[in-house]
């Protein structure tokens, strides 16, 4: 029992009777008989060199009849036809989710068994999908296949020159149902979203702090483990992440590849970018649910909490005087230090703050851009400006 005598030469495959083994070498002869005449590969049946042929030519004779897309395999426009009808036939076992082709099935499997079959032949990474291997592959290689014809710049993935081409044409396809803002990404989305929801779901197990994305809690782990990976050619500066150290090499670049087109000014970070537009569009998203008024940025929104609150955060570790903000104790403590970083190039005087700064300038300008609405008199600062008005409005000043 079991024996199998009949033996092939050419694969060294055995088998049990000598029919099975004759049709196995026919198959082998029909493999040398049909043979793709440009890249010389050898296929079993006319039928299947018929499809190979179509990646050579780009024959796509099989077309959709709802969306008119063509695929070169009926096999190919069977799996589309079901993201118009709907139909996911084939289920996870675990999780019992549902997908309209076994091959998206067997990559979801991976999630659950945590097979990874595809790896890097360079640093042994491995994938769980050979396209995801193939873009991490460009890591190395340093390969941006994407280009974006507008500015020519370049991308390793096709999803990344998409996203960046919103930028040109100002496409924002994905639209809060709450506020209705529109974003040009999604994950941008997902992230406002929270503003509304407050919700947290990914805390930190070192310090309980908690976090509204999964890869937001990343980042911050690396505060704990002090890992900087990512290290700067030019001035050997170390960071927790690629996209950080992309940043910083604009400081030595002076790349600026983000530009307003009411302005012209150019900016080296699109987030700073995107609070900039807000001058010129008015926009203010975040908005007070005490009082109503809104910022353009939601560090300006939280500032602004504390004055209803009266929470004042910050503490002088001389005089333990508290503020409300940490930029507010940052210069209260040159009062100690005795540091004025502003100094005044025409008189050599030093001031603690940029604002003060500015009121000095003005001795030397001459400028006055305050200016009274009632007499059109002019004056150097807000506080002259104000007193003056008290003139036309009879209002006697306050006594402290």
């Amino acid at each position: 029992m079991g024996e199998k005598p009949f033996t092939c030469e050419v694969y060294e495959k055995s088998f049990s009777s000598s029919n099975y083994f004759h049709k196995h070498q026919q198959t082998l002869t029909r493999e040398q008989q049909f043979k793709c005449e440009v890249c010389d590969k050898s296929f079993s049946t006319s039928g299947n060199l018929c499809k190979h042929q179509r990646l050579h030519t780009g024959e796509k004779p099989f077309k959709c009849e709802v969306c008119e897309k063509s695929f070169s395999t009926s096999g190919n426009l069977c799996k589309h036809q079901h993201t118009h009808t709907g139909e996911k036939p084939f289920t996870c076992a675990v999780c019992a989710n549902s997908f309209s082709t076994s091959a998206s099935l067997r990559i979801h499997q991976r999630i659950h068994t945590g097979e990874k079959p595809f790896r890097c032949e360079v640093c042994d990474k491995s994938f769980s999908t050979s396209s995801n291997r193939l873009v991490h592959q460009r890591v190395h290689t340093g390969e941006k296949p994407f280009k974006c014809e507008i500015c020519s710049k370049s991308f390793a993935k096709s999803t990344r020159l998409l996203t960046h081409q919103r930028i040109h044409t100002g496409d924002k396809p994905f639209r809060c149902e709450v506020c209705e803002k529109s974003f040009i990404q999604l994950s941008d989305l997902l992230t406002h979203r929270w503003i509304h929801t407050a919700e947290k779901p990914f805390k930190c197990k070192v310090c309980n702090r908690a976090f509204a994305k999964s890869s937001m809690l990343m980042k911050h782990q690396s505060i704990h483990t002090g890992e900087k990976p990512f290290k700067c050619e030019v001035c050997e500066k170390s960071f927790s992440e690629s996209s950080n150290l992309h940043r910083h090499r604009r400081i030595h670049t002076g790349e600026r590849p983000f530009k307003c087109e009411v302005c012209s000014k150019s900016f080296s970070r699109s987030s700073h970018f995107r609070v900039h537009q807000r001058l010129h569009t008015g926009e203010k998203p975040f908005q007070c649910e005490l009082c109503n008024k809104g910022f353009a940025q939601l560090s300006g929104l939280l500032n602004h909490r504390l004055i209803h609150t009266g929470e004042k955060p910050f503490t002088c570790d001389v005089c333990d005087k508290s503020f409300s903000q940490s930029s507010s104790l940052h210069v209260h403590q040159r009062i100690h230090t005795g540091e004025k970083p502003f100094p005044c190039k025409v008189c050599d005087k030093s001031f603690l703050t940029s604002s003060e700064f500015c009121k000095h300038q003005r001795t030397h300008t001459g400028e006055k851009p305050f200016t009274c609405k009632v007499c059109e008199k002019s004056f150097s600062d807000s506080s002259n400006l104000c007193r003056h008005q008290r003139i036309h409005t009879r209002e006697k000043p306050r006594v402290k």
